[in-house]
């Protein structure tokens, strides 16, 4: 490797998103030559090549946190990823969501191995960020089976299709068929509660001479809840009456759950590739995993129902379980010839599935006769993909051949929503969380084609460039176009330039379009029976609803790489996203007579408050990545540091107006309210920083992580109760020693002063629920305080 990519590839591999430590550890051949599958199609492609920002994170970064979930890992290494824990959101409080440059989470393209990712089963419905998403559920892939996480930071619909508005995360697997290692994990909180443990491991196995390899891993967690709710203080403020409904404890009881759920995670996967001769190679990737999840809804008091005390004298706190499997499977065959000709043809399944059950309940309708315990449902997505890829090295004249890439895709998807038993849905249905009713059973599907083509080449020893184009055609909705164009320029060897003009967009998905039911939702301070109603239904179209349509994208970003001094790297990327049409779950909007009139005549009955899927809102986002590394040779050891900084802003530029329907049945609420703006513009941190230190000798490595999260407001349907939110700083600490070479331990604190972000005013009584839901459900570091791990780690 010559020294001018050598110098490249160490301020990318490090810059983009490497602990420094890492990075700097790996920053021999081995490394510097790692070949990116991630928003190219060379076949050679290296980290320093690159014409787009590429973020590489390396187990050790995903083990250098306490975390036993891929997503709050990944949040600590990147400052552009946000990942917060909301609780008492029904089931995205079991399975949460994390967006990308402050978009949303259905918005980033998740890839295995290079191959699409299937979505969640799971729609975010309820208060928090990332509310109307359909995504992909990053925490169902054992961390141990990880070699490394490829971010790009880009558009890239016209390389991937659907879904790749704010960028794609390829999360790549280990393979090698020799090695492993098994780890045994275990902390709390200071608070006392949230124990958890886990047993992960992995290791590969090599057969028929070595030409075929499978590199198994898995892992056991148990999660222990937290609860962070506060006392009840309807009487602690003056002029604060009681609220008039018995969901409330006596004041000074602590009777709401709010935190983390209780979690049972079992995950396992197996890399296989198997050479059947030189030019022609079999692939497969299998992973499983079940998840048990409870979380809890909001406490019910004895005075709640009159029918409460005949089984919860003192009153009850509803359980929601959600359980979890998914399952995958990719397999394929590729080969080459000597004159260049690649080609990739693979299948690829997946599927997911949740159960939903409420615990800890009753119906009221049945009275001392209910049962405490229902199967309420459950929702299931599958995707079916059949794909073809293919390229080949074209000599132009150049001094480096040109790449032409081809292909195409087949993709078939289905989502189920199936209705529970009956007694969770008759009657007043089973508190907390209530059955899918048979009306509300979906049975969706759709397919898609696609076709690609693109061209990349390096140009010069200085400049290389690429252009690609894409067209999709959809079953439901029609067909889209998309392109990019990406260069690179190297004026020096300390500085190079890249910049991508892009286009893209996002299929609405099946569970936006399908999703439909009537529970129990805590809107503005008060209970409400809302109905969530599929945009192209009788009821949603009486009331202004039209077909969703993709969101449309246009992408820009402009960056450099940066030597200005020896071991000093510096990368600084600008970006501007502007999507237009965004899919948005309307607000809550409460019924009157008018509205009730309509709906009784359509057949619903009992709903005080209804919402549905729309195209209302076109966004600019625009922001700014500074990544900075600088290493310290030592005598014996090392010490590495590292600098990022993350900015971004959304706008709303255009919002739709609320259909005339609504106006003329006296509805005064906007179809998108102040609060789902909120979502959109200022719920999310605007700036996260990340400093990090990291001390490495023979046998002892000492890190320091400070993260700044930036300061978020909450807006509410009422602007009075709007709240800002100060930044806050979290600390994390490690120190691991290696007494062989074999065996690390390691001890660590995330979080080790214990900090908290800003409470909800008190006075703001309907939104923390007089004092029992403290914290805002958007903190981007959770509300649960320091927690405390060890970890003892054999390799061989």
């Amino acid at each position: 490797m010559n020294r001018k990519s050598s110098t490249l590839a160490v301020a990318v591999a490090i810059a983009l998103g490497l602990p420094v430590a890492t990075a700097f550890a790996q920053s021999g051949a081995q490394t510097l030559d790692t070949v990116i599958v991630t928003g190219t199609r060379v076949a050679d492609r290296t980290v320093a090549e690159s014409q787009s920002p590429i973020d590489i994170i390396t187990p050790e970064a995903l083990q250098a946190t306490g975390s036993t979930e891929l997503a709050t890992a990944l949040s600590r290494a990147l400052p552009s990823l946000n990942f917060p824990r909301p609780a008492l959101t029904d089931g995205t409080s079991g399975v949460r969501p994390a967006q990308l440059r402050g978009l949303s989470p259905d918005q980033v393209l998740i890839l295995i191995n290079g191959k699409r990712r299937h979505l969640s089963g799971q729609l975010n419905v309820n208060g928090s960020m990332g509310r109307g998403s359909s995504a992909v559920d990053l925490n169902t892939i054992p961390v141990a089976a990880i070699e490394r996480v490829e971010v790009l930071r880009d558009g890239a619909s016209a390389q991937y299709g659907s879904d790749a508005i704010a960028g794609v995360v390829n999360i790549v697997l280990k393979g090698a068929g020799s090695g492993g290692s098994l780890a045994l994990d275990l902390g709390q909180y200071s608070a006392g509660d949230g124990k958890q443990y886990q047993l992960s491991g992995d290791t590969g196995v090599s057969f028929a001479d070595g030409r075929g390899t499978v590199h198994f891993a898995g892992q056991l967690t148990h999660q222990d809840r937290t609860n962070r709710a506060g006392p009840f203080n309807a009487y602690g403020l003056p002029g604060n009456p009681a609220p008039n409904s018995g969901n409330y404890p006596a004041v000074g009881v602590k009777a709401f759950v709010v935190g983390d759920p209780e979690v049972d995670t079992r995950a396992v996967s197996a890399n296989a590739g198997f050479d059947f001769s030189d030019n022609l190679h079999g692939y497969a990737t299998a992973i499983a995993s079940n998840r048990d999840i409870t979380s809890f809804a909001f406490y019910r008091s004895k005075n709640h129902n009159a029918a409460t005390s005949l089984l919860y004298p003192d009153g009850f706190v509803p359980e929601i379980n959600q359980y979890l499997k998914d399952r995958s499977l990719v397999a394929g065959l590729k080969g080459g010839t000597e004159g260049g000709f690649n080609w990739d043809v693979s299948y690829n399944y997946g599927y997911s599935r949740i159960d939903f059950a409420t615990r800890n309940t009753m119906n009221y309708t049945l009275g001392a006769n209910s049962p405490t315990s229902f199967h309420d449902g459950a929702l299931e997505y599958t995707q079916n993909i059949v794909n073809a890829d293919f390229s080949q090295a074209l000599d132009w004249g150049l001094a480096y051949p040109v790449t032409l890439s081809f292909g195409g895709e087949y993709r078939q998807e289905k989502w189920n929503q199936s209705p529970g038993e009956p007694n969770s849905y008759l009657g007043s249905g089973a508190q907390g969380f209530g059955g899918f009713t048979p009306i509300n059973a979906v049975h969706a599907d759709r397919h898609n084609y696609a076709v690609y083509a693109g061209l990349e080449a390096d140009l010069t020893d200085k400049f290389s460039a690429g252009a690609t184009a894409r067209y999709e055609d959809y079953s439901d909705f029609g067909s889209k176009t998309s392109g990019k164009l990406s260069a690179r320029y190297a004026f020096t060897d300390k500085v190079a330039l890249r910049g991508t003009v892009s286009n893209g967009f996002r299929a609405p998905s099946l569970a936006q379009q399908s999703y439909q039911v009537i529970t129990s939702n805590y809107s503005n301070g008060v209970f409400v029976e809302s109905g969530t109603f599929p945009a192209t239904s009788v009821v949603a179209q009486a009331l202004g609803s039209k077909p969703l349509q993709a969101e449309t994208s246009t992408s820009y970003s402009l960056g450099l790489v940066l030597q200005p001094a020896e071991r000093l790297y510096v990368t600084v990327d600008a970006f501007q996203i502007d999507i237009d049409d965004r899919i948005l779950l309307s607000s809550t909007i409460n019924t009157n007579p008018a509205t009730n009139a309509l709906l009784t005549s359509l057949g619903i009955n009992n709903v005080t408050a209804f919402r549905y899927f729309n195209n209302s809102a076109d966004t600019r986002t625009r922001g700014v990545d500074v990544v900075g590394s600088y290493n310290i040779p030592l005598a014996a050891s090392a010490l590495d540091l590292t600098a990022s900084y993350s900015y971004n802003k959304t706008e709303v530029k255009r919002l739709a107006p609320s259909p005339s329907v609504l106006t003329s049945l006296g509805l005064t609420t906007p179809l998108v309210a102040r609060d789902e703006l909120g979502r959109l513009e200022d719920a999310f941190p605007r700036d996260k920083a990340i400093l990090g230190g990291t001390w490495t000798s023979d046998q002892w490595t000492l890190g320091l992580n400070a993260t700044r999260y930036g300061k978020f407001t909450v807006r509410q349907t009422n602007p009075a109760l709007d709240q800002g939110y100060d930044p806050q700083w979290v600390l994390d600490v490690s120190a691991s020693f290696k007494p062989s070479a074999q065996w690390t331990l390691t001890v660590g604190a995330d979080n080790v002063l214990d900090s908290h972000p800003d409470k909800v005013n008190p006075a703001f009584t309907g939104v923390n629920a007089w004092g029992q839901m403290p914290y805002s459900n958007y903190a981007p570091a959770g509300f649960n305080g320091a927690y405390v791990y060890g970890r003892a780690r054999y390799t061989w």
